[in-house]
Formats: structure tokens, C-alpha cells, sequence
């Protein structure tokens, strides 16, 4: 009690009077603070949630304001600066200082006393420019604010404003400590120091931290710090709950009516838990649901309130098929109204988040379902229960989720864990037992975070020289830099000054002067707007903002890139428990209206779990280790002591039982267990078993890759995960790996993971984030979203160039952040040291089938996968081919662009890249200092051109700060860059001035390399003489180096500029960019065509409509049509007799027998037709498909083995060398292995022979035959015996098709040669249709380098087939005559045609018009489609029975089935009989009348159309 007077004796008496009445005493956190902070000490407050920690930051402040002299003249500022990690929490604390500010005042009013006028504000990402700028004129004496809002008032005017501060407050400090926004705060911090008198006193306030001294070294560096623990009074009710009795007994669930399997689910926990957090819920006042993840929050958010309705009488349609629905019916809310929950998480907006948190501390809204948006201190009124679903990430996370329940002082916090498998319910165990105990992870200051130092060091110097010693002083202050090395610093600086090459990748450009004489760093024009715009700790993650429309867009919150790029307009999707129907998609956000009571898709988010922390990890190990050696009564006791219900201890102890059962021995923190089985393809799984958490898994699994790699030449990713590693290995005979491939040396694995990571996806990603930090990837429009792709593709670049610097200070730190913020490298060296000491050992056992721990580890290895089959096959192959670049380059030849240049666009681009357009020259000395940076050495007079005023003061300036150097080389006096000083002397041998800095005289890499690439990238298409002669060198000696750039694909050497001649060179970015801009200029006069355009192009590019005549004729058509394949029954009736006016099958079968041609199966469509490709002879290698050879019969090897002797067999040879009298199965298996593309005859007759033969099938272009009245005994007609020629279907010579081209860059060439030559314009869909080995993606990049070589142009040529569109100039223009109509042709000439035909383009190039409802087309043997001006009339199922119209036009009916009569009496298809007609009977259909006038017959069936010999 003295100690309380004592302390409360130090306010003023309206504090002390105030305080009294409004609580019954102090707690002891608050005791404690306010003896530290009133003797002026730094101060860290750890106390639990509910014990008072803002009052205790805040009320000896509140005091000092509210007694200071009022008569004081004082300068207006901040006195007070409150910092949150999280915008809500700022605008709780604002909230929550309302009750003393208003209780002090009217205290002192009542005591007499002058009542004290003390301001409050809030500055966040939220505040309006306007606010902003009144904060500034008028500043308040408390300041709330974030760590970036803190950086930006730093770096700008606003400062002056903060030069008045006393006292900083850092609240819940726990959650930036440990990261790089901490690092990032703590460098604030101490430049917040250096505007004031004298350092300000700093607060910290956290509820869950350890060890107290790191959080202390944060909070001030090397100052001591008074850390005020007292002992947590703060108590819990914890209980973990199992909702079924055992989590492997789930039963089943019938298959919903629109399930793509028929077959019953696998039940789930899932409902069952749905229904037990609705009890809890309607039990209690006032809840919140913490979920693991987003997608999570939001699909329980769902299922509550489905739940909920149900209960009320008013339960939700199910069954439905969503407007869009990607992924299982379980993933979507099917619209129930939100009337129990919302969900609440960073995806929703700020004024959603409010409204929601609004209607739960009113009691509108009984629960809100959470991520960990709601974990840290916003107090949520009276909450008095908090669910866990899965366990949290954290013990610490635990408690800071609990503990929003029961949030004031002395109230217990109550909270129900549900575990989501068996596995997760051993987590929760150990997280609530850890949790009771007060046992949370330590947390570690990150060290000497490079990106964030750069950062700072531009702002820094942004509006103000800055002696570099003294600021290396500052930042060693911090916790973060404590360490921090010279020599790593001035890495920093150097890395800002430009001394890595900008002209490579232009965001390496100095961002600051650094004087090395006088060591003083000065900001560059432009680098405060850099350090504003792009500056923050806080990664961007490329997300689209949702808005709703109308005038006032209110924004409604976030979504995902790649989910954006999944959707459509017109989808619906739930966020926040609310159905939005998106309205339009544009560059950087997502318009959206509600649609409530709506089914909508739920939402998915990519996020980085950092997952379970080692020292967690340890603590699981040890709980396993006792549970399996311990007294299963006593276990029992232990674990219903610490909140586990029944269920959840039967099922835990069955679970670890069943897993020592299986391996003979549990996972624990002393043993880790190999265990090995095969899968179901028989290939070797190894799983690890260990409790040690990701962030020592994950490199441990990258060194066993490695190790498999270079031991066993496996090329196998292991897959880590929080409990093991998982490893796949191909099935051999050797005895798998043991044990051995997975223990290291402790002084191995170091050097082997650092050599690893920098070739891992995580690496590329980390660069990113590390290089935007560091201002190296500034956002270009900072208002508006930066596409995550674009990002990368930046960032890639730049890690080409850096990758060249080994101690390029980003790449370092990605290899330190890697390391040590992402993976735990340090415990893992712990652990092996603990192998070596025999602390702890591997043992392996071989399994039967996986065990329980291995199911649970196989089934998120399964899920990393499962999005594989999300790309087409073809895709997936593709990925799996290899193109040979430099053959390809071989194969496309000389790069010949002359033509398609334009001569403007090359000088005007060259002007650019030069700096001699007005908006590019230098306006002062810096703008000189860029020009030599840029464009390298540069006389007198050429600086002058490039420069808006006489440039000689500014020469003499940068001369005299040593920043520009004169130099003579090529018999001529030349200005250069410091930067090139070394590069000047080892290339050209230019003696260097005296009092050259040390730094820019280490020998270069490549000198002569890098002056030649920078005058390439400076200059547009320049011969070998121009570059020889600017820097006074032979050619000879050029042509070395630039050919050594075109290797690296950094130079190109071709023809480029109109009207010259010979060979000249170009930067590979520069020929980019001249070919983008021609084309560019090409398109302002090039309008893309309608679609109905290529409807009209196509069939005459492919000579429909017999332009071609005689044999020639043929073989132009086989040409064209090499390697497609079509049905057999339609190459003669419908191909070849509509291209070749008087095509006889003669013609073909002389093309054949005389092997100019061949033919070869692609698959049998009936026992009478099938998939047939005809190929050039000469090109059939390159025009051949990979057989199929799967699952042949003993008699088809037979045959293969016989004619892979060589020559040709026919029938009867072929049956006596293998041995067959059987002729019904030798025909069998040839025409088995003819259509597996392995066989084919030397003429068409066998085919012609197997679709005019009696089976019961049918060619698909043939309408079936009857048997003959006269003959109905055929049918019981015994075997005939085999006959000297064989039968009529086997007839000729037979033999093995060529093989392929065995290299497949040269197949993929030209297939994409043949391709263009087919379809004029290719597009994605004409190669998707003809399933062409590699899919598109293959295709894409040889069309590309097409591009590159000028032998094809990529454009949007027809409307709405997208960008992806390849053709040639002379195609273009033929395109565009039916565009335009300058091709003579009549208005709407019809043509009819086989389906499959490639001259049809609906269904390949063309989607397919839209059907609602019955028969859909498709290109399907034996259908026929009509075309009338190139859009698509009619489509006929095949032999008539169904037709489907695709135009109400009569005219264009009428003439579309005079077509199709037409195609029946010139023999394309013997009958045709028509029955329905968009579903309904012809004999009623509007068609009717067309069809009797073109010759149709009705009769009972339909309307009937015969050629005159199927009549006779």
C-alpha cells in the first residue's frame, strides 16, 4: 500500500482523484511503469492482456501535459508519439484515452484548477491528405500514428512537427521486433533522435514477449532499458474438443446431385465442428473464431451462418450450380444472409473491419470470425469466449488470441480449441499446455538487415547533407545494427552512389552523392519522392482492390491476383460473409455490387507461413516422448487436466499408439524416425519424421536433394513440411537410400544450404521483396497496383546483373534473410550437433503401408501437387520438352528485319536513347553526371547538344567533387563518369588522374565487354566500323567482343535499318523495343478483322472450292494438310473433292504407290474408320507423331519385329513370316497397329476397302448399309479360308512408318513452319485443336523466335481472339481484303464442310457460338458444318439426325441449304436424314421450307437428301 501511495503520490491530484474513483487500485504492471517512466528511464511494460498496459504507458504523460504552465511559450509540436503496428489498434487507443482526458479535465474543473486543453490525433494510411496537412499546421501534444506513417513524416516537412517530442510509445512491440518493419521503426526511432534536443523517452508494451532483454535491446538499442515484469495474475480456461469419438471413423456421404463422381465422399470433421462452435456461440454473449488463414475465415464465416439458418427454419439452397464456381462445391457460401457471423480479416477494408467490430462490441453481431487482424490489443468490448480452429501458429499467438476474451482487468479468458485431424490435435495439446504455463517462443532481432539500412540512408539524406560517419554512429545505436560492420556499410553506400552498372539495369542509378573526401551523403534530385513512394517494410504482394461501383467507389477490399485472373465478369464471389457480383476488372482493382442471398465462390489468398518454430518443435517432441512411454492412466489425468475433453484424450492416445504400432518407435525431440514404404506406382517414398518445425525442415530438405543429386544422380524435390520430410524416389533395384542421406556434418550443412538456396524459388522471391526495400524497384505509379508479375520479371533482371557482384550488398542479405529470418539455419547446425554427440539419433524402419503421422505428412504432399492438372496435357508436356536455343537460332537463320522496321521509329528511338529529345537533356550538373553514366565517354560538344544550357560550370563542379573525370583516348579529349575509371584504364589504356578514389580503381571484370554493351544499348543498329572508331580500336577486336555478347544474348547481328546494306548489330533491348514500336506504328493502320473475316479467309487460303486441279492439285493439298489428322471416311468424300475440282481417287492412290505419300493412323474412331494423317514423303519424319506402342499383343510385336527388318510385306508374305493362319486376327492386329501410328499399306485402297465393308459399324461420312433383301443367309455364313492374296482391307505392301526426326527442335520448327502455311493466321486455338505434341507453349516459343528473325508478325490481326495471333505482312493484307471487302467474292457465299476440316475454324481458332441446352457442337467425325460469309448457319450431327441453326436469317438458311444439298449430290456424304432441328421435329421447324427447295424429301423419319448412287 505504500508503494501504491507513493507512486500515486507523484501525479497531480486531478490525475490521482480521477483515477481513484474510476478503479479500485493499480495493478502491478501499472506500478511499476509509472516508478520507471516518472525517473525518466526507458521502459519495457510485459504484462498479460487486461492488466492496464496504455494507462500505464500513457497517464504520466497525460499528467506532465495536463499540469504544464499555461502561460508557457511554448513552439506548437507533438509532446507525445504513440506508435502501433496496426491501423485499428491506432484508432482503439485514440478511442480508448477519451475516458482519462475527459475524467482529468472535469476533475480539475471540480477541484477548481484550470482544466487542461490537451489534443489528440491519429496519422495513418487512412488519413485523408487534408487531415494530413492539418496536423502539420496545428500538431496535437499526442501523436497516434503507425511505423510508416512515423518514416513518411521523417522524410518530409512534417518532421518539424516531431522536433518537440518527449515521449515515444511502441505498443505491442512483440509483433515488430523480431521482423524487418521492426528494424525499420528502430532506424525512425534514432533518426527521430537526431531532430531533438535530447533522445526522447521510450515506452514499450507488450503482453507476450521473451526474452525481455532482446525486446529491450530493440527498444533502445545499447541505453538501458527498466523492464517491469511483475507477476501475470492473468488466468485461463482452456479446452481442446474432439466433436466425434474417433477422427478415423468419419462414416460416408452420398454424392451430391451435380458431384462429378457418383460414387460416396469420405465423411469429414468439418460439420460436426460447424455445429459445436454454433452452440458455443448462441451459448455466449459475445464471440470471436480465429482461423489459421483467410480462405479458412471465410468458408466457416459461411458454414455458421448456413448452420445458423438451418436452425432458425430457414435453411439455404445447396443444391446449385454457382454463376462461377472454381473448385469443390464445399468451397463456396451459398448465399446465407450473415445473421450469426462476419468475417473479419486484411482482405477485408477498413470500413468494413469497423463496421463489423462496431456491431460486436454493440451486441449486433454475436460473432466474428478472425485471422490474425483481431490477435493484437484492440479491445473487442465484452468478449467472453474465443475459438480456435487448428491450432495457432504459435504459443505466443495463443495467447494473444485468447486473451481478447476476458480483455479487462482480473477476468478470466476463456477459450475452446477444435483440432482439424488427428495430428493437429497432438499440436493443440502441446500449444494449450505451453499456453497455461506462460511458455511462449523467444524472438530474435533480425541482424544488420542491408535493404532496410538503404532505405533509410536515402531518406535520410533525402532533404539534408548527412556526414556519413555520423550516421553510422546512428544506426550502430540500433538494436538492429548493433553489429553492423564498416565495411558492410559503405557496401550500402556504394551501392547507392551507382557503382554497379545503372546502364544495365537502369534502377541502379545513384540515389545519393556520396563525397568520399569529405565523407558527407547527399541526396539526388528526386530521391525524397523515391524514399515516399516506395519506401515501408511491408512487402507488396500485387493485390487487386475491390470497389464497389458508383460514383462514390467505396472500397470493399482485397483479393489475389491470381484468383482475379481466374475470374470473369458477372462471377460472384463471398468476402466478408457478403455475395459481390463483379461488374468490370480493370488494370488494378475489382468493381464489384452486392448480390445478396447469391451463392458465391470463396476467395483464396497465397500467403508465406513461416511455420512451427524449433524451440515449439522441441516441446512436441518432448510431449510425444512422454505420451508413448508413459502410464496410460497417468497420461490420462494429465491430459483432462489440461482442457482436453474425452474425446480428444482417447483419440490422442490412440494416435500414438497406433504410430509406435506401425514404426516400433514415436517421433520425439531425442528420436527421429525414417520410415520407408512404396506407393501406389511402386516407387520408394522416405518420410523423416521430426517435430522440429519448417524453418529447420525445409533446408535440411534442400542439402538431401542436393545429396541425391550428386550421389545417385536423382533429380527429386524433397518436400518439407513442419512435421518431416517427404522424398519420392524412382523404383530401382538397388536397396533405397537409409538414414545415411539425411545426417550432415554441422560443418558441412552450412556452406551446402547457402550454396543451394540461391537457386531456389525462395531466393528469386526474397530478392524481390530485399530489392524493393531497398528502393531498387520503385513503383513506377505509386497510386496504383504494380502487377506481382511484372514485379518478378523487374526483379529477375536485376538479379541477372547482380548476380555478376558477389558482394552486391541485396544479394547478400537475401542469403542472410534466407537463412536466418525464413529458415532456422542455426538450429538445424544445433541439431546435427546433437546427432554427432549422440543426443539424438535416426533410426529407419520399413513400412507395409504409411502410418498414421505418414498419411497425415502424404496428404499436404498430395495437396502441393494437386493443382498440377490445372494445364492441359499438352501444357504439361510441353514443360517436360526442351528446345535447343542455339539449334533454333541455327534454324531460323540470319535475323533479317529490314522490312519491317520503320526508319522514323529507329532515328527517333536512337534521339531517345542518345539524350537528344527536348524532355531528355541534362538540366543541371546531376543530369550531366547521368549522361556520362548512361551514354559513357561524351567531348565537350556532345554534352552541349544533350544539354538545355552551356554545361561547362557543371563539368567544373562534378571535376572538383572528383565525380567526372578528363581523359584522351581515339585522338580526342573525352569527359567519363568516375564510375568507369578502372574499365577506362584496363580497356583502353587511359592513365588514370591522381587522387582517384580507391574504390573505382579495382581491376574490372569485363571492361571492354561493358563499354561496348553500353554503346550498343545507347544506340540504335550501328555497323562494326562505328564502334571500332568511337573508341579508337581495330575491328577485328570488336567483332571478338561483340560476339561474345551475342552469345549471352545481349547483342543481335542482322539487317535492320531500310535502304542499308550489310551486316550490322543492335542490343537485344533495343531491337525489342524498335520491333514493339514499329509494329506499333504498323497497327495504327491495321484494324483487326471480325471473326466472320477469318470464317471467309480460311476456306479459301485452303483452296475450297476446287481452285486446284489434277494430281499437282493433290499433292499442293497434302502439303497444306501434312500431319492433320482427319477422318478416313472424310479425306476423300469432303477434302480433297472440295479443294481439287476433278479429284479422282486415282490420283491419290499414284501419289502413294509411288511413295510420294504417305498415310499413318492417329487412333480408330469405329470398326470402319478411323484418325488418318497424310504426310509428304520427303517431310513425313518431321510431320509424324510419337506412336503409341503401350500395351501391344504378342502377335503385334511380332509383326513390328518382322517389318523392322526392313521393306515392304504384303498380306501373305507378312502371314507366313510370322507364323499366322489365322487371317480374321492377323487383319486385327495390322489395322491395331495402324492406328497406333506405328503401320501403314502403300496406298488407300485398304482403307477404302475397310469403309465400304459390311460390319456393323459405320464410316463416320458414310450412312449405314442395310443387307441386301435377296441375301438374309450372309450373316450365318461359315469362315471363309484364307485366300492367296488376303483380304481386300490388307491389301498392298505393308511396313513401318519412318522414324522421327530425332532432335525435337527441329520437329517444333517445322511444325510451326507447316502450321502458318496451314492456317495463314495461327492462333492458340487452331493448335489446341490439332493436339500438337508440346501444346502451344512449344509452339509460342519457336513462333517467337520466328518474330525475332522477321519471318513471322505476332498481332492482333482478328478481333477477340486476344494478342497471341501469328502471321506474315502478306497474309495480313490478304486477311483484311475480307475484312474490308476488296476480295471479290459474293456477300454471302455458303460453304459446307466436314467439321474436322481444318478450313473450318469453329471449335479451333473460333469458339463456337453458344447453344442453350440439348446437342452442342463439336469437331466430331461425321458432323458437318455450313458457313454463309464466314459465320457458322448450320451444324449437323453425323448422318442428319440432328441439326442446330446458328442464325434466324432466312436468306442465309435458305442459301445454306442449298450447300448442303449440294455436298450430298457431289457425293461428300451418300444420305443425309434430318429429323430434329434445334430440338424440335424438322416437319415443324422454320428450316422445313429450305430444305424441301434444296432438294429434301420428306418421309416418316424426317427430311431425307440421298447422292443419285446411294438412290440407285
Amino acid at each position: 500500500m505504500d508503494t501504491m501511495d507513493t507512486v500515486l503520490g507523484r501525479f497531480s491530484a486531478p490525475t490521482r482523484e480521477w483515477f481513484a474513483g474510476a478503479f479500485p487500485a493499480p495493478t502491478a504492471a501499472q506500478l511499476g511503469a509509472w516508478e520507471a517512466i516518472a525517473d525518466g528511464s526507458h521502459a519495457l511494460v510485459v504484462a498479460p492482456t487486461g492488466s492496464g498496459k496504455t494507462l500505464s504507458a500513457f497517464l504520466w504523460a497525460l499528467d506532465q501535459l495536463a499540469t504544464r504552465p499555461h502561460d508557457e511559450k511554448r513552439p506548437p509540436g507533438t509532446t507525445v508519439l504513440y506508435i502501433s503496428p496496426l491501423k485499428a489498434l491506432a484508432v482503439d487507443v485514440e478511442r480508448n484515452l477519451r475516458a482519462p482526458l475527459v475524467g482529468i479535465t472535469q476533475t480539475a474543473k471540480r477541484l477548481g484548477l484550470a482544466p487542461p486543453e490537451i489534443t489528440v490525433g491519429v496519422r495513418s494510411g487512412d488519413t485523408t491528405p487534408a487531415d494530413r496537412r492539418a496536423l502539420v499546421r496545428t500538431p496535437p501534444d499526442i501523436l497516434i500514428t503507425t511505423p510508416e506513417s512515423l518514416f513518411l513524416m521523417l522524410t518530409s516537412a512534417a518532421r518539424e512537427s516531431l522536433a518537440t517530442v518527449r515521449t515515444v510509445i511502441v505498443d505491442e512491440v512483440h509483433a515488430v521486433a523480431a521482423t524487418k518493419r521492426g528494424a525499420h521503426l528502430a532506424l525512425s526511432l534514432e533518426r527521430l533522435d537526431m531532430l531533438l534536443e535530447r533522445p526522447a523517452q521510450r515506452i514499450g508494451l507488450s503482453a507476450t514477449v521473451r526474452p525481455h532483454e532482446e525486446v529491450a535491446r530493440f527498444l533502445a538499442g545499447a541505453a538501458p532499458v527498466h523492464i517491469v515484469c511483475p507477476p501475470a495474475p492473468k488466468t485461463f480456461d482452456l479446452t481442446v474438443r474432439v466433436p466425434v469419438e474417433d477422427m478415423t471413423e468419419l462414416g460416408v456421404t452420398a454424392a451430391s446431385d451435380d458431384s462429378n463422381s457418383p460414387a460416396p465422399q469420405q465423411g469429414s470433421i468439418w460439420p460436426h465442428v460447424e455445429e459445436q462452435i454454433v452452440d458455443l456461440v448462441l451459448e455466449h454473449s459475445s464471440s470471436i473464431v480465429f482461423a489459421n488463414s483467410r480462405r479458412l475465415a471465410e468458408r466457416l464465416t459461411a458454414r455458421l451462418n448456413e448452420v445458423y439458418a438451418e436452425r432458425l427454419g430457414a435453411p439455404v439452397d445447396t443444391v446449385h450450380r454457382p454463376a462461377a464456381q472454381i473448385g469443390a462445391p464445399t468451397e463456396v457460401n451459398h448465399g446465407a444472409d450473415p445473421l450469426l457471423a462476419r468475417a473479419h480479416h486484411g482482405s477485408v477494408s477498413k470500413d468494413q473491419r469497423a463496421i463489423i467490430e462496431d456491431d460486436l462490441k454493440s451486441g449486433r453481431l454475436r460473432c466474428v470470425v478472425a485471422t490474425s487482424s483481431l490477435e493484437l490489443g484492440i479491445d473487442m468490448g465484452a468478449v467472453d469466449l474465443v475459438v480456435q480452429v487448428e491450432a495457432p501458429p504459435s504459443v505466443a499467438s495463443g495467447l494473444q488470441r485468447v486473451g481478447r476474451a476476458g480483455h479487462q482487468v482480473g477476468e478470466i479468458s476463456r477459450g475452446v480449441l477444435f483440432p482439424k485431424h488427428r495430428t493437429d490435435l497432438i499440436h493443440c495439446a502441446v500449444t494449450v499446455e505451453r499456453m497455461t504455463a506462460g511458455k511462449i517462443e523467444s524472438l530474435a532481432v533480425p541482424a544488420n538487415p542491408l535493404d532496410i539500412l538503404a532505405q533509410h540512408t536515402v531518406a535520410a539524406c533525402a532533404l539534408d547533407p548527412l556526414d556519413a560517419g555520423v550516421w553510422f554512429d546512428v544506426v550502430r545505436r540500433t538494436g538492429s545494427f548493433a553489429a553492423l560492420p564498416r565495411s558492410a556499410f559503405d557496401a550500402t553506400l556504394d551501392l547507392l552512389a551507382g557503382r554497379y552498372p545503372s546502364d544495365e539495369f537502369a534502377e541502379l542509378r545513384p540515389r545519393l552523392v556520396w563525397d568520399r573526401d569529405a565523407d558527407v551523403l547527399t541526396g539526388r534530385p528526386g530521391s525524397q519522392r523515391l524514399a515516399v513512394t516506395s519506401g515501408g517494410a511491408i512487402p507488396d504482394r500485387g493485390l487487386f482492390t475491390v470497389y464497389m461501383v458508383g460514383e462514390k467507389q467505396s472500397r470493399v477490399g482485397e483479393l489475389d491476383e491470381e484468383m482475379v485472373y481466374e475470374s470473369r465478369v458477372g462471377d460472384v464471389f463471398a468476402l466478408g460473409a457478403t455475395s459481390w457480383r463483379i461488374e468490370e476488372i480493370t488494370h488494378d482493382r475489382v468493381l464489384v455490387s452486392p448480390a445478396y442471398g447469391l451463392p458465391g465462390r470463396l476467395p483464396f489468398w497465397h500467403g508465406d507461413g513461416l511455420g512451427r518454430p524449433a524451440e515449439l518443435g522441441a516441446a512436441l517432441g518432448e510431449f510425444l516422448r512422454e505420451m508413448s512411454l508413459g502410464d496410460a492412466g497417468d497420461l490420462r489425468t494429465r491430459l483432462t487436466d489440461q482442457g482436453l475433453d474425452t474425446n480428444a484424450t482417447t483419440n490422442l492416445l490412440a494416435l500414438v499408439e497406433e504410430q509406435r504400432t506401425a514404426t516400433g518407435q514415436v517421433p520425439t525431440d531425442r528420436t527421429l524416425v525414417l520410415e520407408r514404404f512404396r506407393d501406389e506406382l511402386g516407387d520408394w517414398r522416405l518420410v523423416l519424421h521430426s517435430p522440429y518445425g519448417l524453418p529447420v525442415h525445409a533446408p535440411w530438405a534442400l542439402a538431401v536433394g542436393a545429396r541425391l543429386q550428386d550421389r545417385y544422380g536423382i533429380d527429386s524435390t524433397p518436400t518439407a513440411s513442419d512435421d518431416g520430410i517427404i522424398v519420392r524416389l524412382p523404383d530401382t533395384e538397388d536397396a533405397p537410400p537409409g538414414v545415411d542421406l539425411f545426417v550432415f556434418d554441422r560443418d558441412e550443412i552450412e556452406d551446402i544450404v547457402t550454396e543451394q538456396v540461391g537457386h531456389s524459388a525462395l531466393f528469386a522471391s526474397r530478392f524481390r521483396e530485399c530489392a524493393a526495400r531497398a528502393l531498387l524497384l520503385p513503383r513506377r505509379n505509386p497510386g496504383k497496383r504494380a502487377p506481382l508479375w511484372q514485379q518478378r520479371q523487374r526483379s529477375a533482371q536485376l538479379l541477372d546483373v547482380a548476380r555478376k557482384f558477389p558482394t552486391f550488398p541485396i544479394l547478400l542479405e537475401t542469403v542472410r534473410e534466407c537463412l536466418q529470418d525464413v529458415y532456422d539455419l542455426p538450429s538445424l547446425t544445433r541439431l546435427f550437433d546433437a546427432v554427432g554427440r549422440k543426443q539424438i539419433r535416426l533410426v529407419e524402419v520399413e513400412t507395409a503401408s504409411p502410418s498414421p503421422f505418414a498419411g497425415a505428412l502424404l496428404f499436404d504432399y498430395v495437396g502441393a501437387f494437386m493443382y498440377e492438372g490445372d494445364s492441359p496435357l499438352a501444357e504439361r508436356r510441353a514443360a517436360a520438352l526442351s528446345l535447343d536455343s542455339t539449334l533454333l537460332a541455327e534454324l531460323l537463320g540470319r535475323v533479317e528485319l529490314r522490312e519491317l522496321l520503320d526508319a522514323d521509329v529507329i532515328d527517333l528511338t536512337e534521339r531517345e536513347l542518345q539524350r537528344l529529345v527536348p524532355d531528355r537533356k541534362a538540366r543541371d550538373a546531376e543530369g550531366v553526371a547521368d549522361l556520362l553514366r548512361l551514354l559513357g565517354p561524351l567531348t565537350t560538344e556532345e554534352i552541349s547538344a544533350r544539354a538545355v544550357a552551356e554545361p561547362r560550370e557543371w563539368l567544373a563542379e562534378l571535376e572538383t567533387r572528383k565525380r567526372v573525370m578528363r581523359v584522351a583516348f581515339a585522338g580526342r579529349r573525352w569527359w567519363v563518369a568516375i564510375e568507369d575509371a578502372s574499365r577506362m584504364r584496363d580497356a583502353l589504356g587511359v592513365p588514370l588522374p591522381i587522387g582517384t578514389p580507391a574504390a573505382f580503381i579495382e581491376p574490372a571484370l569485363d571492361p571492354l565487354g561493358d563499354l561496348v554493351g553500353r554503346y550498343a544499348r545507347s544506340h540504335g543498329p550501328f555497323t562494326l566500323a562505328d564502334a571500332a572508331a568511337r573508341f579508337g580500336l581495330g575491328t577485328s577486336v570488336v567483332r571478338d567482343v561483340l560476339r561474345r555478347l551475342a552469345v549471352d544474348k545481349r547483342v543481335v547481328e542482322g539487317e535492320f535499318r531500310p535502304a542499308e546494306s550489310g551486316s550490322e548489330w543492335c542490343d537485344a533491348e533495343v531491337l525489342r523495343r524498335l520491333r514493339r514500336r514499329s509494329l506499333a506504328a504498323a497497327r495504327r493502320d491495321v484494324e483487326p478483322v471480325e471473326p466472320a473475316a477469318l470464317g471467309r479467309f480460311l476456306p479459301d487460303w485452303q483452296h475450297v472450292g476446287g481452285g486446284l486441279r489434277g494430281i499437282d492439285g493433290v499433292a499442293a493439298v497434302i502439303e497444306q494438310l501434312a500431319g492433320v489428322p482427319i477422318p478416313a471416311s472424310a479425306w476423300e468424300s469432303t477434302v480433297l473433292r472440295s479443294r481439287v475440282r476433278d479429284y479422282q481417287p486415282a490420283m491419290l492412290d499414284e501419289l502413294t504407290t509411288t511413295g510420294e505419300v504417305l498415310w499413318s493412323g492417329a487412333g480408330q474412331i469405329s470398326g470402319s474408320d478411323g484418325w488418318v494423317r497424310l504426310h509428304p514423303a520427303d517431310a513425313a519424319p518431321l510431320t509424324l507423331t510419337p506412336a503409341d506402342s503401350t500395351q501391344l499383343s504378342e502377335q503385334a510385336r511380332a509383326i513390328l519385329d518382322v517389318l523392322g527388318s526392313g521393306g515392304a510385306f504384303f498380306f501373305r508374305n507378312l502371314a507366313d513370316q510370322v507364323g499366322s493362319t489365322d487371317d480374321e486376327s492377323l487383319v486385327a492386329t495390322l489395322w491395331e497397329l495402324v492406328w497406333s501410328g506405328q503401320v501403314s499399306g502403300d496406298s488407300f485402297a485398304p482403307l477404302r476397302a475397310l469403309m465400304s465393308g459390311t460390319t456393323r459399324s459405320t464410316p463416320s461420312h458414310r450412312a449405314p448399309r442395310r443387307t441386301p433383301r435377296a441375301r438374309p443367309y450372309r450373316a450365318l455364313a461359315r469362315p471363309t479360308l484364307p485366300t492367296r492374296t488376303g483380304p481386300p482391307t490388307v491389301a498392298g505392301r505393308w511396313s513401318i512408318l519412318p522414324e522421327l526426326e530425332a532432335d525435337p527442335t527441329v520437329r517444333a520448327h517445322a511444325r510451326a513452319d507447316l502450321l502458318l502455311e496451314r492456317y495463314g493466321v495461327l492462333t492458340r486455338g487452331s493448335v489446341v485443336a490439332e493436339s500438337v505434341p508440346g501444346g502451344f507453349a512449344l509452339m509460342y516459343k519457336v513462333l517467337r523466335g520466328f518474330e525475332d528473325s522477321g519471318r513471322c508478325r505476332r498481332g492482333y490481326f482478328v478481333n477477340t481472339l486476344g494478342a497471341a495471333q501469328f502471321s506474315t505482312s502478306e497474309v495480313v493484307d490478304r486477311l483484311r481484303g475480307y475484312g474490308d471487302g476488296t476480295v471479290a467474292e459474293p456477300a454471302r457465299t455458303a460453304v459446307a464442310l466436314a467439321s474436322t476440316d481444318p478450313a473450318n475454324p469453329f471449335g479451333a481458332a473460333l469458339p463456337w457460338p453458344t447453344v442453350d441446352g440439348g446437342h452442342r457442337p463439336g469437331r466430331k467425325a461425321g458432323a458437318l458444318v455450313v458457313l454463309v460469309g464466314g459465320e457458322l448457319a448450320l451444324y449437323v450431327e453425323r448422318g442428319g439426325k440432328t441439326m442446330l441453326t446458328f442464325t434466324a436469317d432466312p436468306g442465309d438458311l435458305h442459301t445454306a441449304a442449298i450447300a448442303l444439298a449440294d455436298l450430298v449430290d457431289g457425293g461428300g456424304v451418300e444420305k443425309i436424314v434430318i429429323e430434329k432441328v434445334d430440338g424440335e421435329s424438322v416437319h415443324t421447324s422454320g428450316l422445313s421450307p429450305a430444305l424441301v427447295e434444296a432438294g429434301f424429301s420428306a418421309t416418316p423419319r424426317g427430311l431425307r437428301k440421298r447422292t443419285s448412287y446411294a438412290r440407285g
